[in-house]
C-alpha cells in the first residue's frame, strides 16, 4: 500500500483516494459512519427510480383508450376518471413486478438477465474510478462473445476445464479491446469516450466478418450463425426446468473482487487517486499512463467475461446480435448504482427485473413494453442529472462525494 503519509503525498488527495473526507469530520476527529454515508447515497438515486416510476405511469394512462375515455368525461364523473387511471398504473406495475420477482420462474429470468449487466456494469463503474467513460462496453463484450465462442466450440475437452477455459478466453478478448483505448488514451491522449465508440463498430463488423467465416459457421451452412457450444461449454443451470445458470455467481465473486481492488488493494487506490487528480498522483510518484491503461484493459476485461456469459450462458450460440445493446445498458446501471460494486448489483438486478417482467405486464394489461425502455431511460435521466432531483424535491447537498461527477474526464485533454 503506498503510504498516505509520505512527504510526496498530497493529504487532501490521499483522503479523498481512501474514501474519507474532509467534509465528512464531524464532533473533532470523528468521521460519518459509513452506513450513514450509505444511506444519504442511496436517497437520489432512489428519488430518481421514483420520479421515472411516476412519469410511467402518466405514459400508462396516456397509452390506455378507456382511461383516456374517462378523462373525456370527467366533469362528467371525475371519480371515475381516477380510479380508471389509478386501476390502469396499478395493474401495470403489479404485472410488471410479479413478472420480474413474484415466482421462482421470474426470479430466474431476471438473475438471467441481471448476470451481463452486473459484469457490463462493473467495467465501466471501474473505469468511472478513474474518471474514464468507457463507452466501449459493447465492443469489449462482443469480443469476449468471441473468443469464448471459438473455445466453446472447438475444444472437445472436460467441462471443469473447458468453462474456465472459455471464461478466461472472454476475459482475454475484452481486456485487449479495451487495452486499445487504454493504450491510445496513455500514450496520445485520445480521449477514450471517441476511441471506444469507434471499438464498438469495429468488433461489431468483426463479429459480422467471422460469421462468414467457415472457422465459425457450422458446415453446409450459409447462416450468420456460429456452431452451436458443446454441451460441456455451457454454464450449469442449477435450478431445474428454469434459465438462470451459474453465471449470477460470477456476476457476484467479480462485484466482490472488484469491491475488494477498490477498497484494500493499492491498485484501486491508484486508480481513485488518478481520477481524482491526475496531476496530484504524478507528482505522488504514481505512474499515471500506466494506471490509465490497465483500468481500461480491466475493464474491457470484465465487459468480455459478461460477453462470455451470454454465449455460454442462454443464447449458447454466437450471433450478429448476441449482445445486442446490453454494452449501453450497462452505462445506467453503472451510474445508477454510483459506480460503487454492490451497487451496480443491486442496479443490475433492477434493470433484469424491469426487462423480465415487461413480458408478463405486456400480457396482461396490453401496454406496450415500449414503457419499460422509456422507464429506464427516464432513471438514466434523473441518474444522471442528480441537481434536477434534488431541485425537484428540495433536497440540500451535503455529501462531498456527490459532487463528483462521473464525466468528469470529458473535459480532459
Amino acid at each position: 500500500m503506498i503510504d498516505e503519509d509520505s512527504p510526496g503525498m498530497n493529504p487532501g488527495l490521499a483522503e479523498a483516494a481512501s474514501g474519507e473526507f474532509p467534509g465528512e469530520i464531524e464532533n473533532g476527529n470523528s468521521r460519518t459512519p459509513r452506513w450513514r454515508k450509505f444511506l444519504r447515497s442511496l436517497k437520489v438515486p432512489a428519488l430518481a427510480i421514483f420520479s421515472a416510476l411516476f412519469l410511467g405511469g402518466i405514459l400508462i394512462i396516456l397509452t390506455d383508450t378507456d382511461v383516456l375515455w374517462a378523462w373525456a368525461r370527467f366533469f362528467n364523473d371525475p371519480m371515475r376518471a381516477l380510479s380508471r387511471s389509478w386501476e390502469a398504473v396499478w395493474d401495470a406495475y403489479s404485472a410488471l413486478f410479479v413478472g420480474a420477482f413474484g415466482s421462482l420462474s421470474a426470479w430466474s429470468e431476471t438473475l438471467l438477465r441481471a448476470t451481463p449487466l452486473t459484469l457490463a456494469g462493473l467495467a465501466v463503474a471501474f473505469a468511472f474510478k478513474a474518471s474514464l467513460f468507457n463507452i466501449g462496453a459493447n465492443g469489449q463484450m462482443i469480443l469476449g462473445a468471441i473468443f469464448s465462442a471459438y473455445i466453446g466450440f472447438t475444444f472437445d475437452i472436460t467441462g471443469w476445464i473447458l468453462v474456465p477455459l472459455a471464461l478466461a478466453g472472454g476475459v482475454l478478448g475484452g481486456f485487449l479491446w479495451g487495452g486499445i483505448a487504454g493504450v491510445l488514451k496513455a500514450t496520445t491522449g485520445a480521449h477514450e469516450v471517441i476511441t471506444t465508440i469507434m471499438l464498438n463498430f469495429i468488433a461489431a463488423f468483426l463479429l459480422a466478418y467471422f460469421l462468414t467465416t467457415d472457422t465459425f459457421l457450422p458446415s453446409g451452412s450459409a447462416n450468420p450463425i456460429s456452431k452451436n457450444m458443446l454441451e460441456q461449454a455451457r454454464l450449469h443451470r442449477f435450478i431445474s426446468g428454469e434459465r438462470v445458470d451459474i453465471g449470477i455467481f460470477i456476476a457476484i465473486a467479480a462485484v466482490a473482487l472488484v469491491w475488494w481492488v477498490l477498497e484494500k488493494s493499492t491498485l484501486g487506490f491508484q486508480v481513485k487517486a488518478v481520477g481524482l487528480s491526475p496531476d496530484a498522483a504524478k507528482y505522488s510518484g504514481m505512474k499515471v499512463a500506466l494506471i490509465i491503461a490497465l483500468t481500461l484493459a480491466a475493464a474491457g476485461g470484465l465487459a468480455g467475461l459478461a460477453g462470455a456469459t451470454v454465449v455460454l450462458g442462454a443464447t449458447g450460440v454466437l450471433t450478429g446480435g448476441v449482445i445486442g445493446n446490453l454494452g449501453f445498458d450497462a452505462i445506467a446501471v453503472a451510474l445508477l448504482g454510483r459506480s460503487n460494486p454492490w451497487g451496480v448489483l443491486a442496479a443490475a438486478i433492477l434493470f433484469g427485473g424491469l426487462n423480465a417482467g415487461a413480458v408478463n405486464m405486456q400480457a396482461e394489461t396490453q401496454i406496450p413494453v415500449d414503457i419499460v425502455i422509456v422507464i429506464q431511460a427516464l432513471i438514466i435521466l434523473f441518474v444522471a442529472a442528480p441537481d434536477l432531483v434534488r431541485a425537484i424535491y428540495r433536497i440540500k447537498k451535503v455529501d462531498t462525494e456527490e459532487a463528483q461527477s462521473f464525466t468528469s474526464s470529458w473535459g480532459s485533454s
